[in-house]
């Protein structure tokens, strides 16, 4: 009995970060937004929205110029939950299946997730908010190691039940059994509720936890609590061309765009706020109220969150990590949805996207949106927040990238990556910790490697100050940009410097090799690009 006492007590202090059985290891929160744009919160520039919450964590904590996900929904969690690129994860279009491993839809098993890692180190594990990949049952959060979870599947919901729950328009589930969501309740407030109960049961354990929050805000339908939409009454009448240049001038007066660098061309397909008349003028203002509404209530969640970690006494020793899964969406698609439209924009009954004329403004400095491998497609917010470690009221240019977060917790865990599970041979981790970053003066990730992205057939490559991008609807025709000095991506280096086009494209093909990815004229399919 004495023998097997003392080996107990040997292995509680062999825990990483223990003494005696007192597990000091942080406690994670990883929050992740969708559809948000660069500037589409005050530490990066929108100081049109009201998000208090976020600047305090950006205040407290540290903010990154240059940090990369996938362009779109799926292909970025599929990163960020596995710490792989998209493609070696099984997820390298989108959440269907093309028919071959790289673009199954959902996550392979020789990718571990952040929850099966962190769970095996002695983690709790909790989600609350959108899944988006691996749509069967067998694919879901609670099979891939969270022991709670409150999820949607899919890549998007409404914010309101509208039908009832014989014939639920938001499909929910929590810990694998249907959830029904009651009428006039927002979805952005249910998913911050059931992760603070979460928090709440998981006190009695005595061991830290991992929580991965996934708001679909500001994810279409437009929908948004009409008392945060109407704080935004006449904040938007100077429309969005002046917007855009007040947003790239605020994010050089806080860093997070360099300064003297220019903001990218106007896209010339965004009409002149001038040019429209009273009525579209009104029409439009209600549109991006209602956007900011939808931020506005995700940072209220915020606080509470950090509120209900303060309560539990966990603040203290608890990370919180901040990012967006792509920039803002982009297109002409103001009336797609209107045959369900049965009520105003922002109301449970509405079913209205961004477009590209508020989303250049979203993006802005940055070039272009969603979908595209441009940096206002895959440029995110990225905002970490621990003041045992992290420095406070930094901005780095951080150059980091989703395939970096899975290392980085696994550093500040102390957490073991596995090589095999059983006979199955785990891929390794392509990216690296963040942590020294974020710890020391160091003002980048020392990589040594380059970047890589593909999606539907667009691709782009960063390594150093160039990045190559070529698009699939232009034949692929190769682009090159000094992101150093022009981030906006306004002046075209190709034709200047052949011989890093030519190294750059050698070494994508290589890593395309690598990733099975495959050209995207055999993955065509009828359905339409998201």
């Amino acid at each position: 009995m004495k023998t097997k006492l003392l080996y107990l007590i040997l292995c509680l202090c062999s825990l990483p970060g223990a003494s005696w059985g007192q597990d000091s290891r942080p406690n994670i929160v990883l929050i992740l937004v969708d559809d948000l744009g660069f500037s589409d919160i005050e530490p990066y520039g929108g100081t049109d929205f009201h998000t208090p919450n976020l600047a305090a964590l950006a205040k407290e904590g540290t903010r990154f110029q240059e940090f990369y996900n996938n362009s779109i929904c799926a292909p970025t969690r599929a990163s960020l939950l596995t710490g792989q690129y998209a493609h070696r994860a099984g997820v390298g279009y989108f959440n269907v299946n093309l028919g071959l491993p790289a673009y199954q839809g959902f996550l392979n098993r020789e990718s571990r997730t952040l929850a099966e890692v962190l769970k095996e180190a002695g983690y709790s594990t909790i989600i609350s908010g959108k899944w988006h990949v691996g749509d069967d049952f067998d694919q879901w959060p609670a099979q891939r190691g969270f022991e709670r979870s409150f999820n949607f599947v899919g890549g998007a919901s409404n914010f309101y039940e509208i039908n009832g729950p014989e014939r639920p328009t938001v499909p929910l589930y929590r810990n694998n059994k249907p959830f029904y969501l009651p009428k006039g309740r927002y979805l952005t407030d249910e998913i911050t509720d059931q992760a603070i109960g979460f928090l709440k049961e998981q006190q009695s354990e005595k061991k830290p936890f991992f929580l991965y929050l996934a708001f679909n805000a500001p994810h279409w339908p437009l929908q948004a609590p009409e008392e945060e939409t109407q704080k935004y009454n006449g904040v938007y009448r100077q429309g969005w061309d002046s917007l855009r240049i007040k947003r790239y001038e605020n994010a050089q007066r806080t860093g997070v765009f360099p300064s003297g660098q220019t903001i990218a061309k106007k896209d010339s397909a965004v009409q002149s706020w001038e040019k429209l008349t009273y009525d579209e003028k009104q029409y439009w203002q209600r549109r991006q109220q209602v956007f900011a509404g939808m931020i506005d209530r995700m940072d209220q969640s915020v606080g509470r969150i950090r509120k209900t970690l303060r309560e539990l006494k966990k603040d203290k020793n608890t990370l919180i990590i901040f990012l967006s899964d792509n920039g803002a969406q982009g297109g002409d698609r103001a009336r797609i949805y209107t045959a369900r439209n049965t009520e105003t924009v922002g109301l449970p009954g509405s079913y209205e996207v961004q477009n590209s004329n508020w989303s250049q403004t979203g993006n802005s400095p940055l070039r272009s949106y969603k979908d595209n491998p441009y940096e206002g497609g895959i440029g995110a917010p990225f905002i970490v927040w621990y003041p045992k470690e992290v420095k406070a009221n930094a901005v780095k240019k951080g150059v980091g990238h989703l395939i970096d977060i899975a290392p980085t917790l696994y550093d500040f865990a102390g957490a073991h990556y596995p090589t095999h599970i059983g006979d199955t041979t785990i891929n390794a981790l392509p990216g690296l910790s963040l942590r020294a970053v974020l710890r020391s003066d160091l003002n980048q990730v020392d990589r040594n490697v380059p970047l890589f992205w593909e999606r539907a057939g667009n691709r782009a490559v960063r390594y150093g100050k160039w990045k190559l991008v070529s698009l699939f609807r232009k034949e692929n025709k190769p682009e090159l940009y000094n992101i150093d000095e022009d981030r906006g991506e306004n002046i075209n280096l190709a034709d200047r410097y052949p011989e890093i086009v030519n190294d750059l494209e050698k070494r994508y093909e290589k890593w395309a090799k690598e990733n099975a990815v495959v050209d995207f004229n055999r993955l065509k399919t009828n359905n339409q690009f998201r």
